[in-house]
């Protein structure tokens, strides 16, 4: 029987591609590739980060090879080293000094030297990589500083490998250093060289051709045979590194996380000062006493949150959320928290448990034993105080961001690809146009090409897009999370690194909230929501009209008017419930109490759709099919939506009543529908589904149509708790747009960018709903949008002038404050104006009440000077006298320089001429009968496509109301730059209706754009 010679090997020289652009394979791909070889050991050494490792590291969990954790930097002038983690103790100051190297540069680099080591790095492996020109200093100080060193060599088959093999050998005797075989790996597989030169040539900003000497040599650089490997190097170099991995120790799996405690007064125990602040937030909700069914509750989860020992995460976010609130900051909890009793008392969240039927264990499971995930949202404009406060209570060695690693999508790889390639700037924005909009990744046709003046079988256009395709996914570069911070009781920097942001006064961690699950530590997320902010400036504004002060509790609950005008579909602007998708529902769902609302919110979505889900419920809730149960214990979960799961915790519920399944077993097939489109692993829950029905007595039909539903969830499913907190704030804003319309649709002018519609539509359905309008007028105007008088009159702010900067707003308003304008000679002077924003103020018509209309305004604002020095001569010009601008004049200017018009709608100035083009009004349309073919036109407000694709929905507006198109996708495609580019829509369509809902069946578009002028008109597309 023949022995064999392949070498024992471990590659200790590996990067993966988060080393950004440096390498061309993902972890789990080296991973893989390395164990298929028979390698002992892969070392994941990315330059100076450690964002890619948790990925190793559950690759290596699953294919049973060992991974050995380090880094490797460029030293400043001086040589490169790698280092290795061999236990806890030296993960840890590897973790601290990648800290240092990036918390002492500008985002994206670092900045180490020597000085970086004179603490030492006892615990770590140390490799110094081999060069021809090394000197002896580097290596006398290398040899001093690290007790347990090597000289590593990469052999590249460059031509001179025997030499420099030579060298390193006389050198490392010379010094007292082992050597040690490295592959300085980039690759798994050496058919990713075209990529890697052209990742080399983006992170360079240059083109392949360019690239010269950075070029790859070769295609060495890759995951070698164990049998090429022997050829190269000496046999003890071999083994050297497969003894160094068996000396790693260090696992991920070692990483303990510690929850925070810097709240627990220090007289008191964490468990009993939690109970104490549940107790007062009883007595503050229920000042009459809560019922025994709430009691119980709260007593079941404080008695698992201490089984669990989550006490001070609970007090960690009381903390940030009473920090808010003293602050006079709005915030709400939000998602599984909801579900929770003890987070209502504490204040967190807003959702009453007695007034819901939600699960704890969706939030919290003995058998899942990992931390419960709240979200917080904050005034989005006022978010930042939250965080400041979270870094100063915690320190920045405690506390940071969790990373979001921005990935290669279509439009960025075609870019970045193809400028590596050499295509011109306009060459690739008309690729990227071609293939943007509605369509998605796998979807470059020929056609599209063709469409965008391309040549589909040109070869250097087929290898732009298979490079595309090749790095699609790829990380591009780490950046911050929308909110998810780590905090921890003992050194955050210690456990991972930590670095600069772009943003001044924030750092975050190089892993991302996936990395985070999959090792159990925490995250607390710090989210902003423009609509709080809304809600809060709205209170503001009536309590200053009104002097009453608003909370959210002092909302009226369950009011019949509010319920009406969501029937109606009348919710222009009212938060989760203004989309095109949702105002088509609501007419047929016709919510009349909260927890329908919490409903209408959650069936929009791809879950419920994909699962066939909503027309069901649409049926049982209109009366036309009969609702029944197959059991008393389904009742139980699905009574309340008719028979339908509508909610997730409804699709845990059903495991656990139906077929047997644990509280902890349901919550993993929760986890499992939610990431099987991208993972699949849903086989052993629908067996055991099945089988634990059929168990039962349930018919296989029911149990085939529940797994149906539960496939739907993963296309994105709401949970009912996500949805009641929801559902709050979408009663608050309709109510306020229901009884405050002006001072609702000031605040959301104030705290734009927000929701789906642009100021222009907001004025409008404020002034549908009875509210006047007035303009923009230095002499009245703030900078945000105000109320005068008792009526109250929404006064238009200054925010909306276009070129105007706040600081401009800011000096009119304190300068007017003093003594009222004059002249804008008077403005110009006590605001400090400079002749850019009197150009703004003139273009926008807000000089009218002072200089009579905007051509006299732009005439005097020409002539503003200066004031001369004493005793210069002064002239007097005479005043021009000019004509005032026309109706069709003002408009255009309206729209160009604040976004919006009080005066007619664009389209009822060119009425005539649509009615000659054969368009009816939306007014008109709606007096036609169903079915009827018809032309009419719009501009375009919005372009949506929903997520399985079939179709693009559009809606139109003119001088009379709105108009809803469904465009086939094969039409959408046909007629892709008319759909993409037309301001001025004219559709040839049939009339639907149903249930009080009207659509438009798109059959031909047109773009009439030509005659809206120069109207600056701009849509919300496929947001």
């Amino acid at each position: 029987m023949a022995v064999s010679t392949r070498p024992e090997y471990a590659e200790l020289f590996c990067l993966s591609n988060y080393s950004f652009l440096q390498a061309a394979s993902h972890p789990e791909e080296l991973v893989e590739r390395a164990k298929d070889l028979g390698y002992s050991a892969l070392g994941i050494t990315d330059e100076c980060t450690l964002s890619g490792v948790v990925r190793a590291h559950q690759a290596a969990k699953e294919h049973a090879l060992k991974l050995v954790i380090g880094s490797h930097f460029h030293l400043h002038s001086g040589p490169s080293l790698i280092l290795l983690a061999r236990d806890i103790s030296g993960y840890a100051k590897l973790c601290h000094l990648i800290t240092q190297a990036r918390r002492d540069a500008e985002k994206g680099s670092y900045q180490i030297g020597r000085d970086a080591f004179e603490q030492g790095m006892d615990g770590c492996f140390a490799i110094l990589l081999f060069t021809p020109d090394i000197t002896d200093d580097e290596l006398n100080w290398f040899s001093r500083t690290f007790a347990q060193s090597w000289l590593g060599i990469s052999v590249l088959r460059l031509g001179d490998d025997l030499k420099h093999i030579k060298q390193a050998h006389q050198q490392a005797q010379q010094h007292g250093l082992r050597c040690v075989a490295l592959g300085h790996v980039r690759m798994h597989n050496p058919s990713r060289r075209v990529l890697l030169d052209t990742l080399s040539a983006i992170r360079h900003n240059t083109s392949i051709a360019e690239l010269g000497a950075k070029m790859s040599t070769n295609g060495e650089q890759h995951l070698r045979r164990l049998e090429d490997i022997a050829k190269l190097y000496p046999q003890s170099w071999i083994e050297e590194s497969a003894g160094i991995a068996k000396l790693c120790s260090f696992s991920l799996d070692e990483i303990r996380y510690q929850y925070p405690d810097n709240v627990t007064p220090k007289h008191l125990g964490k468990t009993v000062y939690l109970r104490q602040l549940v107790e007062q937030g009883i007595k503050q909700r229920w000042p009459q006493g809560c019922n025994d069914k709430v009691r119980a509750q709260i007593k079941h989860e404080l008695t698992l949150i201490h089984e669990l020992e989550y006490e001070s995460y609970f007090l960690t976010i009381w903390d940030i959320v009473r920090y808010a609130r003293e602050k006079q900051i709005l915030c709400q909890g939000r998602g599984s928290a909801a579900n929770s009793a003890v987070c209502y008392c504490l204040g967190i969240t807003e959702v009453d448990p007695s007034r819901m039927n939600l699960l704890f264990e969706r939030f919290i499971s003995r058998e899942r034993n990992e931390p419960p995930d709240i979200d917080v949202d904050f005034e989005h404009e006022r978010r930042e105080e939250v965080i400041q406060y979270i870094y100063n209570k915690y320190g920045r060695n405690r506390a940071a961001l969790a990373a979001t690693i921005i990935t290669y999508r279509s439009k960025s790889a075609l870019r970045d690809v193809g400028k590596a390639l050499g295509f011109g700037l306009e060459q690739i924005e008309a690729l990227i146009a071609s293939v943007s909009g509605w369509r998605r990744r796998g979807e470059i046709k020929a056609d599209y090409l063709r469409e965008a003046g391309f040549d589909p079988d040109n070869q250097q256009l087929q290898r732009l897009l298979h490079l595309a395709n090749a790095i699609y996914g790829f990380p591009r570069h780490l950046s911050q999370h929308v909110g998810g911070f780590v905090i921890t009781k003992g050194r955050l920097d210690e456990v991972v690194p930590i670095e600069n942001t772009a943003m001044p006064d924030r750092s975050v961690i190089q892993w991302e909230k996936d990395d985070l699950e999959a090792l159990g530590l925490l995250k607390i997320d710090i989210l902003s929501l423009g609509m709080l902010s809304a809600i809060q400036r709205c209170f503001g504004l009536i309590d200053h009209y009104k002097g009453v002060y608003m909370r959210l509790q002092d909302i009226p609950a369950e009011d019949p008017a509010v319920y009406a005008m969501l029937q109606k579909a009348d919710t222009i602007g009212v938060f989760q419930i203004e989309s095109r998708a949702q105002m088509s529902m609501l007419p047929r769902l016709r919510p009349k109490n909260f927890y329908e609302l919490v409903i209408e919110i959650a069936i929009v979505r791809p879950g419920p759709i994909q699962g066939d889900m909503v027309h069901p419920f649409l049926r049982r809730k209109q009366g036309l099919e009969p609702v029944d149960y197959p059991s008393e214990e389904v009742k139980g979960v699905l009574e309340r939506t008719l028979g339908v799961p509508i909610f997730q915790e409804q699709v845990i519920k059903l495991a656990m009543v139906a077929a047997e399944f644990s509280p902890g077993e349901a919550d993993q097939l929760r986890r499992a529908m939610a990431a099987w489109k991208r993972r699949g692993g849903l086989e052993p829950y629908r067996d055991k589904l099945m089988a634990g029905m059929a168990k039962r007595g349930y018919s296989k039909d029911f149990a085939e149509r529940i797994y149906h539903q539960i496939l739907g969830f993963g296309d994105y499913g709401f949970p009912e708790s996500h949805s009641a907190s929801f559902g709050l704030l979408a009663y608050a804003s309709a109510w306020l747009k229901c009884y405050e319309p002006a001072a609702f649709c000031a605040a959301l002018i104030n705290s734009q960018p927000m929701g789906f519609y642009q100021p222009a539509q907001l004025v409008r359905d404020a002034q549908n709903h009875g509210v006047e309008v007035r303009s923009v007028d230095v002499r009245f105007s703030d900078w945000d949008c105000t109320l005068e008088e008792q009526r109250p009159y929404l006064r238009l702010g200054m925010r909306l002038i276009a070129g105007l900067s706040q600081e401009a707003g800011q000096k009119i308003m304190q300068a007017r404050s003093q003594q009222a304008f004059n002249s804008i000679q008077d403005l110009a002077e006590r605001a400090e104006l400079s002749k850019h924003d009197l150009k703004s103020l003139a273009a926008a018509d807000a000089l009218g009440g002072i200089s009579g209309h905007r051509h006299q305004a732009a005439w005097e604002v020409a002539g503003i000077e200066k004031k001369l020095e004493l005793m210069q001569p002064q002239f007097n010009e005479a005043q021009a006298e000019l004509l005032p601008p026309t109706q069709g004049q003002n408009v255009l200017s309206d729209y160009a320089h604040v976004g919006l018009t009080l005066r007619e709608h664009p389209l009822s100035l060119v009425r005539t001429e649509l009615h000659q083009r054969g368009f009816l009004s939306a007014e008109e349309v709606a007096l036609q009968p169903p079915n009827k073919w018809i032309r009419a036109a719009g501009l375009v407000l919005i372009r949506q496509r929903p997520g399985n694709g079939k179709a693009v929905f559009i809606t139109l507006e003119d001088e009379t109301g709105n108009l809803n198109l469904l465009v086939w996708a094969d039409l959408a495609e046909k007629q892709r730059k008319t759909l993409l580019n037309a301001q001025l829509l004219g559709v040839k369509a049939q009339i639907q209706r149903a249930d009080g809902v009207q659509h438009l069946m798109v059959k031909q578009l047109e773009d009439h754009s030509d005659l809206l002028g120069n109207l600056p008109f701009k849509s919300r597309n496929f947001h």
